[in-house]
């Protein structure tokens, strides 16, 4: 076993488990860390479905992403082996109907598509999402000829190590990980958990590749379709979700955006709600009624000022956890350039900054988890926190 193994916190039920407070651990991260008590609150209720995972949760963000390029065997296996306790993946369709693991169905800058002369007809432009992109796009692939690509690092410029691996591997089906993770299962003796992403689910069923059906054969067929299964489910359409608990029981996370942005599937149905009417507690009583978790950009949780610092934070964390919504927020890196700029170092956007102090006063917020593109920084703050 590797650094998770040894010395990720104690197993404890994610929605059990007390909020340790920022008094308690002497941590001095700004003004959020000071204020994240006083805002929040105490300690987080207990419901009938719990998740036995470690708090804070270590999700890790399309694989171990900040080392391998992203949703490949590769950054999966090198995750697992690092101790997250979350590994995940989004999925896209095939022509044919099959569920594979990208961040995008616009494989243009994640394979190397634009190698190949005998698909460069297949090169175009549509509308997804009420967005215009130009691309490769894998619903106009069949699986074998997926196959005949390989994938390679999406941000060469900030993460150029990564790009050693590029072409090491192929796209991954997500029946492929459903059998690698019981492989790995097995082997370590224990479940290995997904959190797994529907992508663009209204776009794709206007096409004729609804995900949802599909992806719950897959479950029932490797037997994670109830409750209490090791995997959540989650999309930024909520109408997903609300589809997922008619099909299967597995844990639902609505995920959200920023606070001014709408929900694609609200757009399509002229629902004038934002994130932020979701967010207040109407809108989470609503998400409550068929889902167990919010996925939260990590704004949402604390806004940051004009100049890119971290301000104080706000209820979400509370009221989630007044209706027994436990809180994934995204995305923790490395990086200068993805870090609040209270935490960034040196003037490489590229460089390290600290991290662990941001890690600081996100968990200080009560949050369950957290999604990291480095399992391993986040292990380990996970552990400093919990210490």
């Amino acid at each position: 076993m590797t650094q998770g193994a040894s010395s990720s916190p104690a197993r404890r039920s994610v929605l059990g488990a007390a909020v340790l407070t920022t008094a308690a651990l002497g941590v001095g991260a700004g003004a959020a860390t000071a204020q994240a008590d006083e805002s929040q609150g105490g300690g987080r209720p207990s419901r009938k479905d719990r998740w036995e995972l470690p708090v804070p949760t270590v999700i890790a963000h399309r694989g171990a992403s900040g080392y391998r390029p992203e949703h490949t065997l590769g950054s999966y296996q090198l995750a697992l082996d690092m101790g997250a306790h979350v590994i995940e993946q989004d999925l896209v369709p095939t022509k044919d109907g099959h569920l594979v693991c990208r961040h995008e169905n616009d494989i243009t800058g994640t394979t190397d598509v634009a190698a190949h002369p005998e698909f460069a007809s297949r090169r175009t432009t549509k509308s997804v999402d009420g967005t215009s992109l130009t691309g490769w796009f894998t619903e106009d692939f069949t699986l074998a000829e997926l196959k005949t690509l390989r994938a390679k690092e999406q941000i060469p410029g900030t993460r150029q190590e990564n790009t050693l691996y590029d072409g090491r591997w192929t796209v991954p089906t997500f029946e492929e990980v459903l059998r690698w993770a019981e492989t790995e299962g097995r082997r370590r003796g224990r479940p290995v958990w997904l959190h797994v992403e529907t992508k663009h689910p209204s776009y794709f069923r206007s096409i004729g590749l609804g995900l949802e059906e599909p992806l719950a054969r897959l479950l029932r067929r490797y037997g994670r379709e109830r409750r209490d299964s090791p995997v959540f489910l989650q999309s930024f359409e909520p109408s997903s979700m609300q589809r997922m608990a008619k099909l299967v029981s597995s844990p639902r996370v609505v995920l959200l955006s920023g606070a001014s942005s709408r929900p694609w599937d609200f757009v399509e149905a002229g629902d004038p709600r934002t994130v932020a009417d979701l967010v207040r507690p109407e809108g989470l009583d609503w998400i409550a009624s068929f889902a167990q978790g919010l996925g939260p950009t990590l704004d949402l949780v604390i806004p940051k000022d004009a100049d890119g610092r971290l301000t104080r934070p706000t209820t979400l964390v509370r009221d989630a956890h007044a209706r027994s919504l436990v809180l994934h927020p995204y995305t923790m890196r490395n990086e200068n350039t993805f870090l609040p700029a209270d935490f960034r170092r040196g003037t490489d956007p590229n460089a390290y900054g600290d991290v662990f102090g941001a890690y600081r006063a996100y968990f200080a917020t009560g949050i369950d988890g957290i999604f990291t593109d480095n399992p391993d920084t986040g292990l380990l703050a996970a552990s400093d926190f919990t210490a």
